[in-house]
């Protein structure tokens, strides 16, 4: 292909005022949009990351403190901080991705089918029946218990839960962009430049570093064993389609 495109579109994109709007909306993740479509918000990356954290790390910690939950702190910051990363990945991401002359089909498959929120509320009802039906009857204590109570305040539990789906839709975009990015390669391939080659391998070593980030929750579950093998065999996953990735775009 011809190199990185300046605009962030290829030939056959539009052109004139609505050019933005197709290249915000129409190439860019459902977060993305959603920020995006506020009236008179525009942040930085490190700015939009920072304040979800701190919104986020901000809450558990007054929920700590006023519901004496001290012993969810260390959880909760890490799911924080997996998930900020994720943010950080996802517009890292996009921004490689729409400045690169990439193939229509494969951005019209990345971003505007919106799999990754499928993937995401496919994960986060898999969590939800794990910990209401399955972790309930295994003898153990609930992990939802050691980290709220027997009696979880509904400020805490509805804080958690959307924690929880923050994870669970960035470790599905993530895969989905794994899985995208392997079909990319093998299907166009040939068509990439050395420039271009580059910048891809970014693209899929983002992918693989979120993936990685993610094993900062293995000690929080460590006895929960599937769990354990749910976030291992993702990680494992990622690595594989991305790292196959890889290996293609450096023969080539």
């Amino acid at each position: 292909m011809s190199g990185r495109d300046p605009a962030g579109e290829d030939a056959d994109s539009p052109t004139g005022p609505d050019r933005n709007l197709t290249t915000r909306y129409g190439e860019a993740w459902v977060y993305e949009s959603i920020v995006g479509a506020i009236p008179g918000l525009s942040l930085s990356q490190p700015v939009a990351v920072g304040i979800q954290f701190l919104l986020f790390e901000g809450l558990i910690l007054a929920f700590a403190a006023i519901y004496d939950l001290w012993s969810a702190v260390p959880a909760g910051t890490a799911a924080v901080v997996v998930a900020a990363a994720g943010s950080y990945v996802m517009l890292a991401l996009g921004d490689e991705i729409r400045e690169l002359d990439t193939p229509d089909s494969y951005r019209r498959l990345l971003f505007s089918s919106s799999i990754e929120v499928v993937l995401g509320v496919l994960s986060f009802v898999a969590l939800l029946t794990y910990l209401f039906a399955v972790d309930a009857r295994s003898g153990q204590v609930p992990l939802l218990t050691l980290l709220l109570g027997e009696t979880p305040p509904a400020p805490a539990v509805y804080l958690t839960l959307l924690v929880l789906w923050d994870l669970c839709y960035r470790i599905g975009t993530g895969w989905w962009a794994s899985v995208t990015g392997l079909w990319r390669t093998l299907q166009y391939g040939d068509r990439f430049d050395a420039e271009d080659r580059r910048h891809l391998l970014r693209i899929e070593l983002l992918t693989i570093g979120f993936a990685v980030v993610q094993l900062l929750l293995v000690p929080f579950i460590w006895d929960r064993i599937l769990l354990v093998g749910a976030v291992a065999g993702h990680v494992t996953a990622v690595l594989l389609v991305s790292g196959a990735s890889v290996v293609s775009l450096r023969r080539g």
